[in-house]
């Protein structure tokens, strides 16, 4: 996990576009789906390769982390949700299925 204190989500998002990262996935009906070409994944078949949180300095609603993900096929794109009292608990329990970059 890593904590960007100085950096924005939209900044470490547009670092990960240059880096290859550049599907935007969304989760829908317990599969994380790639907005560009409609493919969708199970779980087990993405691996989060890293985990990046931001904590709002003054709401608490600007809580969020992303996520940097790679699928089966090599894929490789990002996930943002918030997390504390707005978290979505269902993303969360699909993520903690998949595989986790030691």
């Amino acid at each position: 996990m890593t904590n960007h204190h100085l950096r924005t989500l939209s900044e470490v998002i547009r670092d990960l576009k240059t880096q290859g990262y550049a599907a935007d996935f969304i989760y829908r009906e317990n599969k994380l789906m790639d907005m560009g070409s409609g493919k969708s994944y199970d779980a087990r078949e993405i691996t989060i390769l890293k985990e990046y949180r931001f904590e709002g300095n003054t709401n608490p609603d600007d809580m969020s982390i992303l996520y940097s993900i790679e699928t089966v096929d090599g894929t490789k794109g990002t996930i943002s949700t918030a997390y504390g009292a707005n978290a979505n608990t269902e993303l969360d329990e699909f993520l903690n299925e998949a595989v986790w970059e030691a």
